[in-house]
């Protein structure tokens, strides 16, 4: 065991370190914000299988199959160990926490594998066949920035960009002690560039999990596989729904239906889901989300939804507690708080005011700020941070 002076170590948005007290805090706070056991005292619990367990709306919904639904099953993410030089990835850490709260009891194993590769499919499904012998959920929730094609070995890297033309907006920095409102331009995508975004973002992956367990023979009637979506604001538009990521976000819609048509059958389904604004790992990556989330978190308040929240009302919908809410694609609905007319028009005006000077008035930095720090473990309540941390956190035990 390892006891280290941790300091951030961050530029911006990126963190060089992870707190393993503050990420663990982090899980603490999901863990809380979810209601208690739903079904009877000793009931066993149906069989989910997590891809991105470890992160956003896939570490929401992992704490919610478990602390609610007791489910049993298998989470993969893939995250980094400690070295020398740097504490271990903070999905490692939260991680750990999960499988702490969740208690020596649950029947989960968190997988740490590349979710992309073909041996990590074999791994997670002979461990789910031969302890369940089916799968009840599938939630597929993973945002990367590559992807090894195990067909062809192919890596594809996805890039972040407009198509047709350039894309100028306002972006949000926090490289100075002031937050201060940029410009950005960047030049529209080329074909090869949507495609490898596509190649990584799209449907591919999640469409090859369902074929391995068909293969299996793990589908049986009352199988749900859903994939996370967003579709956001017209304001964010241009560099997301519109652009590369939107590219990718509209073949993992056009799977579902294909995996719909394909499950039906079955008695089984398949669909997207698409939710709200959050403040993940990959959304920081894109520009002009920052500035757009931190208006719209101004805007909303405490009625801004968490991910913990948002997961929730996922799994009632499930599970069956409550219908589901499709739209006229037959994608799930969970954003409706923040596409609602009236928050629309209003981050409309305050996008339109935003100026460095003017940006106090109209967004919440201070929380957004304090959100990106929490990816990583920092800037989390009740943490000390001047004392020695224990970086050394084994990853779960296989059940």
């Amino acid at each position: 065991m390892t006891l280290r002076q941790i300091k951030p170590g961050n530029r911006g948005f990126l963190y060089v370190n992870s707190h393993p007290g503050g990420c663990a805090a982090v899980v603490d706070d999901l863990w809380q914000q979810t209601p208690a056991p739903s079904g009877p005292a000793g009931a066993e619990g149906p069989v989910a299988l997590i891809i991105g367990s470890s992160a956003g709306y896939g570490l929401a919904a992992t704490v919610a199959a478990l602390r609610t639904h007791g489910m049993r099953g298998v989470g993969i993410a893939f995250e980094a160990p400690e070295t020398e030089r740097r504490t271990a990835s903070a999905g490692w850490y939260r991680t750990a926490r999960t499988a702490e709260l969740a208690g020596p009891d649950a029947d989960f194993t968190f997988l740490n594998a590349d979710a992309f590769a073909t041996a990590a499919k074999e791994q997670a499904l002979d461990h789910l066949a031969a302890r369940y012998g089916r799968v009840d959920y599938l939630v597929y929730s993973v945002a990367a920035p590559r992807r090894t094609d195990p067909a062809t070995g192919e890596v594809h890297h996805s890039a972040i960009k407009p198509l047709g033309s350039a894309y100028r907006a306002k972006t949000l920095q926090f490289d100075g002690d002031t937050p201060v409102v940029g410009a950005l331009e960047l030049d529209p995508a080329d074909d090869a560039e949507r495609e490898a975004t596509v190649r990584v973002m799209g449907g591919d992956d999640w469409k090859l999990w369902i074929d391995a367990l068909a293969d299996r023979g793990l589908i049986h009637g009352g199988f749900h596989t859903v994939a996370l979506s967003y579709v956001g604001s017209d304001l964010t538009a241009p560099i997301y729904r519109a652009g590369t990521i939107g590219a990718a976000k509209q073949h993992l819609e056009e799977t579902a239906r294909h995996l719909q048509q394909r499950l039906a059958p079955l008695g089984a389904q398949a669909h997207t889901v698409v939710a709200g604004a959050a403040v993940t790992q990959a959304s920081t990556a894109i520009p002009s989300i920052a500035l757009y989330t931190s208006l719209l978190r101004a805007a909303l308040g405490d009625d801004f939804r968490s991910t913990a929240q948002q997961a929730t009302t996922l799994w009632q919908q499930l599970t069956g507690a409550a219908p589901l809410q499709l739209d006229e694609e037959q994608r799930i609905r969970l954003d409706g708080w923040e596409l609602d007319a009236k928050v629309q028009a209003d981050i409309h005006a305050r996008w339109a005011a935003a100026t460095t000077d003017t940006l106090p008035d109209l967004a919440d930095t201070d929380w957004f700020h304090t959100q990106v720090g929490r990816l990583y473990g920092w800037h989390v309540p009740g943490t000390d941070y001047a004392a020695p941390a224990q970086t050394t956190v084994p990853w779960p035990a296989m059940h």
